[in-house]
């Protein structure tokens, strides 16, 4: 008996014609970085800078794959990892770990997504300013919606996220 090949689903095209904008930004098509012009702001729910450090900064993810979603950054404009200096480099760590734990205390996360994709081969998003991705996880958070309706349901607005957060970074 032959063995039938099962077709893959046909995907819905769910428009989002606000995140034109951001795809123009992160491939350069815009003036400015997207992290710089936050950084010029400071800390602010409009920002989305959640610490501002020496070297380095927390910000939420403007488009979160999950709740709390969170990047680490240095605030020099960078993607060269191997060039950060000895402080910016401690720094960058050093939030990353404080991040990591305020997320913790925040949502009780089961586990953690974190990494940094350096250019565009290796998936970044923004290629010119290198970040950290802290993503929190929670055992069913991928359920049908993204699988068939290919739309991700969040359960926190950003507003709501950033209050939560910036308590814990004083």
């Amino acid at each position: 008996m032959a063995k039938t090949k099962k077709k893959p689903p046909k995907r819905q095209v769910i428009f989002a014609p606000w995140r034109h904008s951001y795809i123009k930004r992160a491939r350069g098509e815009t003036e400015g970085c997207v992290f710089c012009e936050a950084l010029k702001k400071g800390v602010s729910e409009e920002s989305l800078i959640v610490f501002k450090g020496q070297s380095c900064s927390v910000i939420l993810n403007k488009y979160p794959y999950n709740n709390g979603h969170t990047m680490v950054i240095p605030n020099r404009h960078t993607a060269n990892f191997e060039k950060l200096g000895s402080e910016e480099f401690s720094e960058l760590h050093q939030l990353l770990k404080k991040t990591k734990e305020a997320l913790q205390v925040a949502f009780q996360p089961q586990g953690f997504n974190i990494g940094m994709n350096i250019g565009q081969i290796g998936g970044a998003g923004i290629i010119d300013h290198l970040h950290y991705h802290l993503v929190p996880r929670w055992m069913g958070d991928t359920n049908f919606m993204p699988l068939i309706g290919e739309t991700k349901v969040l359960s926190e607005t950003l507003e709501d996220t950033y209050k939560l957060l910036v308590p814990l970074f004083v």
